[in-house]
């Protein structure tokens, strides 16, 4: 566990113990320290966006605390990365209210981690993984990089095998990312937005073109790294399984709408038929996987960009 996340502990809605920081957090300008105890990491009243004159989503209301693991649910086109970017501060919000870490979007970015949504290396691409991992330290800073001093040199050196031992990728962090398999890249980019010790990680569908059995292990790895070091963590998911057992809360976004709420709360029949408008039935499966099956066209709703239409497909 990193000092920034020790001390005392807190339980979280899925009833997880997790770090929490100390008080002393960033004053957000009206008289109150973001980032203390009790108050959220991320906070929407009422936030409505527009993009190009639509309204993707409106009345959106929702309360993450510090350590809690998010996702953000729901059919493609309907604003998931959308929400993202107004936690980033890169899209305004058109109505409400938006409070991240305190401050107003965009205000504190140098405690937000953010993983894009995938971007695929060449395979002849020769930078190593260590190097991308190091680029979370010094890489939005334009021009020739300077040399650190001594001491800061070795703290980031130390920082950096920290994180990379922490995603587990230690084996071939040394290794061209390009000569990395896609869970491999993933690890490393996700150590690559922890190196400078966020507080909110924003993660916009990292299992995206991941195979199952890396689907679940980098989602087990979000999971223990929300738990170990007390970071609150956003996630944009097409499909719910893979890390519904590690949630804390949902976001769940359809036809201009939201439903918030634990994972139990959200994805059931009653709250999606009311938010979809029509009849929808949430099933789980003999193994605890959820299967949405919505009528009169069957999971058109969450039917994967990859897949096509079906009978039936899992939860996303």
């Amino acid at each position: 566990m990193s000092p920034t996340a020790k001390a005392r502990r807190a339980v979280t809605h899925s009833g997880h113990t997790v770090p929490t920081r100390r008080s002393g957090g960033h004053d957000d300008g009206h008289g109150t320290a973001a980032g203390t105890d009790g108050d959220p990491v991320v906070a929407l009243r009422g936030a409505s966006v527009r993009v190009g004159g639509r309204t993707l989503w409106s009345g959106v209301d929702l309360r993450i605390g510090a350590g809690e693991f998010t996702a953000v649910l729901g059919p493609n086109g309907v604003g998931k990365s959308t929400l993202i970017r107004v936690l980033l501060g890169a899209l305004p919000a058109a109505a409400g209210e938006v409070r991240v870490l305190g401050a107003r979007p965009g205000q504190a970015g140098d405690r937000i981690g953010y993983l894009p949504q995938r971007r695929s290396f060449d395979a002849t691409l020769r930078i190593r993984g260590i190097d991308v991992v190091r680029m979370g330290c010094d890489g939005d800073r334009w021009g020739i990089p300077l040399p650190f001093p001594g001491l800061r040199r070795q703290a980031v050196r130390a920082r950096v095998d920290e994180v990379i031992e922490l995603v587990g990728a230690s084996a071939y962090a040394h290794r061209p990312i390009g000569q990395c398999s896609g869970g491999e890249q993933q690890r490393l980019l996700i150590a690559q937005a922890l190196v400078r010790r966020p507080e909110l990680l924003l993660l916009d569908e990292p299992l995206d073109s991941l195979d199952l059995p890396n689907q679940s292990a980098v989602a087990a790895l979000i999971g223990r790294i929300c738990r170990q070091e007390g970071v609150s963590v956003v996630m944009v998911a097409h499909d719910v399984n893979p890390i519904l057992h590690h949630l804390d809360r949902v976001v769940y976004l359809a036809r201009g709408g939201a439903a918030t709420g634990t994972p139990g709360e959200v994805i059931t029949s009653g709250t999606l038929t009311r938010l979809y408008g029509t009849p929808v039935e949430v099933l789980r499966t003999s193994d605890g996987r959820l299967v949405v099956v919505g009528q009169p066209e069957p999971p058109a709703v969450h039917a994967d960009r990859h897949d096509t239409p079906g009978s039936g497909h899992d939860a996303r």
